[in-house]
């Protein structure tokens, strides 16, 4: 039976992962499109060899930069790593990607290139608001759920809605939602305050393992473009060429509304699944809520 450890960005699910996966001699399975990315490594946080502590870790760092993942088709590429490995243990923070790696997604039809370039036209001039207000209109439960500043997915919503004159909320609907029955599952959720300082702390280690070089080196390399078409988290700041202390100011902003969005939507769509708080519980607790011990 396969194991997720879920959770938002910073929360210490990655660590989790590697301490189940010790525990039951199994193989830790990446499912964040991100970090599935080659030459993205510090800056969406795939773990480096200290700590993946000899454990066995599939899916990072596999795609190349030229990849633009989507969530039907990065769930089947996942869903091949678990069945490739003995006692996989997926670790993600994203809610729709895992949904795709359930299979909760109805196939979602293509969107023709010149329309989403229309979509981020329209949001470089008017903003992400005026666009989520547009979505509102049009398809109130998907705007719902979308916070006015994400840019990515109220700018995927649109696209899909003006590609096929139907709402996306139909579109992005699954047969079934929900824990999948064959599925061990933990949510790793700190408080909001500890959360806050976890970002924190994961933004100064990222800064000080070389993110601001990682982005240099691909931009050197001719990948700028790449980079404005995946978005990956905090690139785009350090892209700007601000002074540093100012990026790191607005990638832990913009860090912490992300890791909030997460723990919002693991609360709201997975409200039957265990959680654990790994500020003020012990590993032994995560274990036993997996049904480990």
């Amino acid at each position: 039976m396969p194991i997720a450890i879920l959770g938002p960005t910073a929360s210490g699910k990655s660590a989790v992962a590697a301490a189940v996966a010790r525990h039951i001699g199994g193989t830790v399975v990446n499912g964040d499109p991100y970090q599935a990315i080659q030459g993205l490594a510090i800056g969406t946080g795939q773990p480096d060899e200290a700590e993946q502590g000899g454990i066995p870790h599939l899916g990072y760092a596999a795609l190349p930069l030229t990849t633009r993942p989507n969530p039907i088709a990065f769930g089947r590429l996942v869903r091949g790593w678990l069945v490739a490995c003995r006692e996989p243990v997926l670790v993600t923070g994203s809610g729709l990607y895992l949904r795709g790696i359930w299979d909760q997604l109805t196939d979602l039809p293509e969107v023709n290139a010149a329309l989403v370039d229309q979509v981020r036209r329209w949001t470089a001039r008017l903003g992400v608001p005026v666009l989520h207000r547009y979505l509102a209109a049009v398809d109130p439960a998907r705007a719902s759920v979308l916070h006015p500043n994400d840019r990515a997915r109220v700018q995927r919503a649109l696209a899909l809605h003006l590609a096929t004159g139907r709402v996306p909320s139909a579109l992005l609907s699954g047969p079934e939602k929900g824990l999948p029955e064959d599925w061990r599952v933990l949510v790793v959720t700190p408080d909001r305050e500890h959360r806050r300082e976890r970002v924190v702390a994961r933004v100064a280690a990222q800064i000080q393992a070389g993110w601001p070089d990682e982005v240099a080196r691909l931009l050197a390399a001719g990948h700028a473009e790449d980079l404005a078409a995946l978005r990956p988290l905090g690139y785009a700041s350090w892209m700007a060429g601000e002074a540093p202390q100012v990026v790191q100011a607005k990638v832990i902003q913009e860090t912490q509304a992300y890791a909030k969005r997460q723990a919002t939507w693991f609360r709201n769509q997975l409200p039957g699944a265990p959680t654990w708080d790994p500020d003020a519980e012990p590993m032994e607790t995560a274990f036993e809520r997996l049904g480990l011990r």
